[in-house]
């Protein structure tokens, strides 16, 4: 069991709205929905957490969303599935962009590699309240990322290569998680 060292980043990514529209597979969206979307990009962007995790020999990032953003979502999906797919694409876009800010390396190949689930970066995130989701390398948090920092490579570092789409050549099948849709793993490997 190592120690680590927590440094906390500030990040203020823009909003891309091109990008967002890319993600999300829209061609064209209203006035009403947009001005959503931006009203919760300023309700979402002062919680969102941006942390480097550092054991001395190697260093992660970490960025999420509290689970309040969760709860806002499915309460969203509830009431209307198309703006809760829109507000689910906004906070996972809006880790993403953090992400790019900090790593933008990690916009060319348009992912950030899963780093192999350590006892020292488990210890820290649980410390954090971001704990893996049993033995990892699943975060707990349904908008968080845990990346290698500085940026170390796309996907031939991946430790969920096996068994993502993109990883496998691919890429039309990734996109957004839906909420209530996460891939179990079984994390034994």
């Amino acid at each position: 069991m190592g120690k680590a060292t927590v440094t906390e980043h500030s990040v203020t990514p823009y909003f891309d709205v091109e990008a967002f529209m890319t993600l999300s597979r829209e061609t064209r969206l209203g006035g009403a929905a947009m001005e959503r979307i931006a009203d919760l990009w300023e309700q979402w962007l002062p919680l969102l957490n941006a942390r480097e995790v550092n054991s001395g020999k190697i260093s992660w990032l970490a960025v999420w969303l509290p689970e309040s953003v969760e709860e806002t979502v499915d309460e969203t999906w509830a009431k209307s599935p198309s703006e809760g797919y829109l507000c689910n694409n906004l906070a996972q876009f809006l880790c993403m962009s953090a992400v790019q800010e900090l790593l933008p390396e990690v916009g060319e190949g348009e992912c950030a590699p899963a780093p192999r689930p350590v006892t020292t970066l488990g210890e820290a995130l649980a410390s954090m309240g971001v704990p893996y989701k049993g033995e990892g390398p699943t975060l707990s948090r349904r908008y968080a990322v845990a990346t290698h920092y500085p940026y170390r490579g796309g996907c031939d570092i991946c430790c969920l290569q096996n068994r993502c789409p993109k990883g496998q050549g691919q890429p039309e099948n990734a996109g957004i998680v839906l909420p209530g849709y996460e891939r179990e793993t079984n994390d034994a490997d």
